[in-house]
């Protein structure tokens, strides 16, 4: 599960590297540090990583609502 984290950790930060501007930065920040909360082991990571996923589609929805 980690090497996969990791590289859909990569490929989002690819995604949005072309979309920055002085308007979005803060909320591409916050979309790059969602990782941060998946924390733990076992099936306490598994929840962490659903609810980061349910955060990280509320941003992306905010970054770019056309999506």
């Amino acid at each position: 599960m980690e090497r996969e984290l990791i590289s859909q950790y990569e490929a989002r930060v690819r995604e949005l590297l072309p979309q920055l501007a002085s308007g979005n930065l803060r909320l591409a920040a916050d979309i790059a540090a969602i990782p941060l909360s998946m924390r733990g082991f076992g099936h306490v990571k598994q929840a962490n990583v659903v609810l980061a996923r349910i955060r990280e589609a509320e941003l992306l929805h905010r970054f770019d609502p056309v999506k």
